[in-house]
């Protein structure tokens, strides 16, 4: 799933759309029935954000398009008209005087932006709202596992498995620690060490991964090696070093 740095990302390479009239198709089947092209087409594009792992592109006359990749999501932007890389229907066009944009696999397309509305603060505004989000935090579950909290964009919008698993093995803390067990100064900790990471990705595109996808590999830091397990209601895959993070449980693999 694309976490908050690849979405603001996309919201980078869509200003060139910014300030034109565009012209609007849903050609997927599924994405033609939300009625986003016949309300959207021939209108002026006013600007494009991320939030969180969601894009919104606000329209004239109020209009808020709001896009969530989910698993298989992909923008791409082109200049107009030009070949694309990829096969099958697109679900939204986005078409400009000189550059269209693509969306690939869009399960999440509606004009409606209540959804951000409940989400956390974002983890790649400048600066993060650190305090807020330890505050939202601690007024979650306290038993509830460190490594569920951060997913939760309730809590902090944007970070996703991967960037998850980075901050934690940088901030030396197992995502099997409860949220009761740690100081809001391990909780601090754990989000600028996300927040510097993603920001890091998005300036500089680099994505320097310690344990991420690197199960059975030593760690970079202890040289133990890194372990795996599903962790939650919807077992997102933990990555951790179970010798200087330790949360070593049973069925790890």
């Amino acid at each position: 799933m694309p976490e908050g740095d690849s979405i603001h990302r996309v919201a980078q390479r869509l200003q060139p759309l910014v300030g034109e009239k565009l012209e609007v198709e849903t050609p997927h089947p599924r994405a033609r029935v939300t009625g986003v092209a016949s309300r959207l087409d021939g209108r002026r594009l006013l600007g494009v954000e991320a939030v969180g792992k969601n894009l919104l592109l606000r329209f004239e006359d109020g209009l808020v398009l709001r896009s969530h990749l989910r698993m298989r999501g992909r923008w791409q932007v082109l200049e107009r008209d030009g070949p694309s890389t990829r096969r099958g229907m697109p679900w939204l066009v986005l078409r400009g005087e000189n550059a269209e944009a693509i969306l690939w696999h869009g399960p999440v397309l509606e004009l409606d932006d209540t959804h951000v509305r409940r989400l956390g603060p974002d983890i790649l505004a400048d600066p993060p709202d650190l305090g807020e989000m330890l505050e939202r935090i601690r007024g979650a579950d306290q038993t509830l596992a460190v490594g569920e909290a951060v997913l939760d964009q309730r809590l902090v919008a944007g970070i996703g498995n991967m960037w998850r698993a980075e901050a934690l093995w940088r901030a030396q803390v197992s995502p099997w620690a409860r949220l009761g067990e740690l100081s809001d100064d391990d909780l601090r900790r754990i989000l600028s060490e996300a927040a510097q990471l993603m920001r890091r990705s998005l300036d500089s595109g680099l994505r320097q991964r310690a344990v991420y996808r690197q199960v059975g590999r030593p760690c970079p830091r202890c040289g133990r090696p890194i372990a795996s397990r599903g962790q939650g209601d919807a077992n997102r895959i933990a990555y951790w070093c179970p010798g200087c993070q330790g949360g070593e449980t049973p069925g790890a693999v």
